[in-house]
């Protein structure tokens, strides 16, 4: 470790404990020192238990916690939660300054090592220019329910990491005693904001909420990325490039919120147009501030220096022609384009609040016409030596323009394919057809459809009378056709069928299209085009293992390459990382999804169509989670190929975007790993010069996942009582008591596995500690490979180091299990074990859960050569270590209160006391939803 190193390392540590100190200061005026005491002697005997497996120290923990007074209860659940907030804070700056301390050492990961990799490889520039023409990189947002902060609380902590971040830059006692009653304040403020909502979030609640990362981080951030990149390559590329290299605007957002669906009532074509209509607004909101900025500093007078004859022409008018700025057609020309977005704005958006009265100017038909007035200023400025001025903020507005059009994300539709056959089966029955759609053979559904795709006449009658889910459903489709005319075609691209199981649930979602006016042209005629790509999301491992049949009977369509060319040559995918796990266990969920990846890439690649991959990943190992750079580059060779979209899902939103400069970091991750993925000179030789022995490591897996996948649903499908005891164990029922989305938790009012969300699932497992999605079945599996036969027990060793070692997908899943286990503790695992009355289904279940920990446990020791967790990332290990103790309470008190609450107590306080501890352990594990 390097002496900056070590000295950012004790930074951390001093700011832990600076924060520390300082709420308690704040508890003990505000509580008093009787609450201070106790919550002391409570975090000290956890520490104490915790780093000495002190006895003594478990009594007195347990003692403490059993006589808490109810408002006792809350203000230590409240006192632990907020501390592990405050750590997230410093060890969010502490990830940041490392990562610029680590800059100049270019280290994998880093964008600028990407761009430093490529031009290293000698690629000819017209390889890279090709790819970025070509490439897309989009975050999609999500509202899925395990966000458990509000924005209130949000926002005191935004303000805290810059308060602290600063800090380190004062010198003066005076500037730093002011910065310490300024970050008193605000844990003040913090300790004194109610942590819970008090009613359930709406789905305009959650559209703002989204917005709000836009307001701090992605209008920003984004431009300034595609800026510096587009500087960068230019930099390594000089003597290759006639003229400079402009660099296409590719790092897209994507949002499901307002238009996702599946499971969710609360969200149709009002939802749609009102999410649209918001992202909207915070758009022109965004440019409006910039141009007004850019007016004031572009005060370039004609007198000292030449503009272009069209700057002039702007200016000329512009509806502003004060004598006093005659010689300032920079200005001239900036309020004529202000003013000409304040009309297009106000046009748009009839409910926007501008202080701006409305004016007479013309106003612009797309973004596009915006650009190309804010560029005839930009050429101007390079023409007269005005390069200096352009990199500073018009040169930013041109970036964010480009990628945020007047939408500023692109918005998914979402709906799951029970629901769309419904849809078609009414239509086709109120329109006088004598079959029921539903009773028909996949083979006889596909013909039907294709059969109606060609009719020039449609099955919706303004004049008949339908059930409300069709109404709703061709609402939505109405409402993104016309959003789509008003905003850009970019509002709204993508229709996404959740539970793709058969090749009829694509061609449904052709013909509701068709039926709303976003078809045209003749089903089979080379002008067919469809407004919104078809997207299959292939969710259950039977769904991954069918995706490659079905894509391939939908590329073989008469008329389906048209479709495709009219949308450029492009398919999208979608793959569901949750569901396959809760379906089929971690390691055969994992396995799976790679098949399906090298499959569709290999029928897309014969095809001549390039293939787009949407990863939907949530927070946690077992929901696809994880390193993002590392998950990408552990991606099978071509899957990549310059195009990605994943979804960024719940708390992990706030963990990564709440702050501009975290923020910034993960999505240069985000680019790095896509360009890398896709240039990577090391893995493409892997690909290819050992296809022998990946060929023998797929073997292997394929009976690891084997067994892997029987010990699982052995044990979650197959095992009599296990829902009980997992509705038991866990705090699923109180959770779907906690206003924490608008989403209900559950598809059907049922106690079964299979209708549970695959979130609450995971947010579940991971409140008890047993975290047993993202490690189950491993063990098991590692296990009955090495002891099969006991004179192959050394070979197979050596066969599964080896793929450690140069296989990234079995490197990266080993590796996220190493971390699942770090978090994992079975001693506070049996304390919830505990709320399963039935002891003998309790002890049942439960040792065959510690039995297949114990083999897990072996399984990466071995393999490790190691018994410590994360032995090999030792910052990770340091935090995960660090937040242990403080966790431990908020485990044994939840598990205290959920025995109350489910034995009749109805104390109001009892209840909010075992949401904060939701909060509380979701805060300190940080990746839980």
């Amino acid at each position: 470790m390097s002496d900056a190193q070590y000295k950012l390392q004790q930074s951390l540590k001093a700011n832990i404990r600076y924060l520390g100190q300082v709420l308690g200061e704040t508890i003990l005026a505000k509580d008093g020192e009787a609450t201070f005491e106790l919550i002391e002697n409570i975090r000290k005997a956890a520490v104490k238990f915790h780093r000495e497996n002190d006895q003594d120290a478990t009594l007195m923990l347990e003692k403490l916690l059993k006589n808490l007074t109810p408002q006792q209860t809350i203000s230590v659940v409240r006192a632990f939660s907020y501390f592990k907030h405050l750590v997230n804070i410093a060890e969010d700056l502490f990830a940041h300054q490392q990562a610029r301390l680590n800059e100049d050492t270019l280290a994998p990961g880093m964008l600028a090592h990407s761009v430093d990799e490529i031009a290293r490889q000698n690629l000819p520039f017209a390889t890279i220019e090709s790819f970025f023409k070509d490439a897309l990189v989009s975050p999609v947002l999500t509202a899925h329910p395990t966000e458990v902060q509000r924005k209130s609380i949000l926002d005191i902590e935004h303000n805290l990491s810059f308060l602290l971040a600063e800090r380190a830059t004062l010198i003066s006692k005076r500037e730093i005693e002011h910065n310490g009653l300024l970050i008193k304040g605000a844990i003040c403020s913090l300790w004194q904001t109610r942590i819970l909502r008090f009613s359930k979030l709406t789905v305009a609640n959650e559209i703002e909420n989204a917005l709000s990362y836009y307001k701090t981080t992605f209008l920003e951030v984004i431009p300034e990325i595609l800026q510096d990149l587009e500087r960068d390559l230019n930099k390594q590329y000089a003597k290759d490039l006639a003229q400079p290299f402009q660099l296409p605007s590719f790092l897209h957002m994507g949002s499901w919120i307002g238009g996702d669906r599946d499971g969710n009532p609360f969200v149709n074509g009002a939802t749609l147009t009102q999410a649209v209509g918001m992202q909207s607004t915070t758009a022109f909101m965004f440019y409006l501030k910039e141009l007004d900025s850019l007016r004031r500093e572009l005060s370039i007078s004609t007198r000292l220096i030449g503009v272009n004859p069209e700057v002039l022409e702007m200016a000329k008018l512009s509806l502003d022609q004060s004598p006093h700025r005659m010689d300032e057609p920079y200005r001239l020309a900036l309020n004529g384009i202000y003013d000409r977005l304040v009309a297009t704005a106000k046009q748009l958006l009839p409910q926007i609040e501008l202080r701006e009265a409305s004016n007479d100017a013309k106003t612009y038909a797309s973004a596009d016409e915006l650009l190309a007035s804010l560029n005839v200023l930009v050429d101007s400025l390079k023409e007269y030596g005005g390069d200096g001025l352009i990199y500073p903020r018009i040169g930013k507005l041109v970036k964010a323009i480009e990628t945020f059009g007047f939408h500023l994300a692109t918005i998914d539709v979402r709906q799951s394919s029970d629901l769309h056959e419904a849809v078609i089966k009414e239509l086709f029955h109120k329109a006088g057809y004598d079959f029921n759609y539903d009773e028909l053979t996949e083979e006889e559904k596909i013909q039907t459809v294709l059969d109606e795709l060609k009719q020039p006449r449609l099955l919706f009658s303004p004049y008949q009378q339908y059930s409300e889910l069709v109404h709703s459903e061709i609402d939505v489709l109405n409402k993104a056709r016309e959003m789509r005319k008003r905003f850009g075609n970019r509002t709204v691209r993508q229709y996404i069928i959740s539970h793709t199981e058969t090749l009829s649930d694509l061609l449904e979602v052709a013909l509701l299209q068709k039926e709303t006016g976003m078809l045209r042209g003749i089903w089979g005629s080379q002008k067919i085009q469809l407004d919104l790509n078809i997207v299959p999301l292939f969710e259950t491992i039977a769904d991954l293992r069918h995706a490659p049949m079905i894509m391939g009977q939908f590329l073989s369509l008469l008329g389906i390459r048209h479709v495709l060319r009219n949308q450029g040559n492009e398919q999208e995918i979608m793959l569901g990382y949750s569901d396959s796990n809760k379906d089929g266990g971690f390691l055969t969920s994992n396995w799976e999804l790679y098949k399906a990846e090298v499959s569709l890439v290999e029928l897309f690649s014969q095809a001549k169509i390039k293939l787009r991959l949407f990863h939907g990943r949530g927070g946690t190992v077992g929901r696809g989670g994880g390193p993002t750079y590392q998950a990408i580059m552990a991606q099978p060779q071509g899957t990549v190929d310059g195009q990605i979209r994943l979804t960024e899902q719940g708390e992990i939103i706030a963990n990564k975007y709440s702050d501009p400069k975290v923020g910034r970091q993960h999505l240069e991750t985000l680019i790095a790993a896509t360009i890398d993925a896709t240039f990577n000179a090391t893995l493409q030789a892997q690909a290819t010069l050992d296809s022998t022995k990946r060929r023998a490591f797929e073997t292997v897996m394929e009976d690891l996942s084997t067994t892997a996948m029987t010990t699982y649903r052995s044990l979650v499908y197959e095992t009599p009582g296990f829902a009980d005891y997992f509705f038991s164990a866990t705090p699923i029922s109180e959770i779907a008591e906690l206003n924490i989305g608008s989403r209900p938790a559950a598809r059907k009012a049922t106690r079964r596995i299979e209708d549970l969300r695959a979130i609450p699932w995971g947010f579940s497992w991971g409140q008890s500690r047993l975290l047993l999605p993202g490690w189950f079945g491993l063990g098991s599996a590692i296990h009955r490979y090495l002891n099969v036969d006991e004179k192959l027990t050394e070979a197979r060793t050596n066969t599964l180091r080896d793929m450690l070692e140069c296989w990234p997908i079995f490197k990266t899943l080993i590796a996220n299990v190493d971390m699942v286990l770090a978090k994992t503790d079975l001693v506070v695992a049996r304390h919830y074990a505990h709320l399963v009355t039935d002891k003998k289904l309790r002890e049942s279940i439960f040792s065959r859960i510690e039995r297949e920990y114990a083999l897990t446990t072996a399984a990466l020791n071995l393999l490790l050569g190691s018994t410590e967790r994360l032995s090999s990332n030792p910052q990770l290990a340091n935090s995960i270590r660090n937040r242990l103790p403080y966790l431990d309470p908020l485990n044994h008190l939840q598990v205290e209160l959920i025995k109350r609450y489910r034995g009749g107590e109805t104390d109001e306080k009892l209840k909010l006391a075992i949401q904060l501890t939701i909060n509380g352990i979701a805060a300190g594990l940080r990746n839980t939803g």
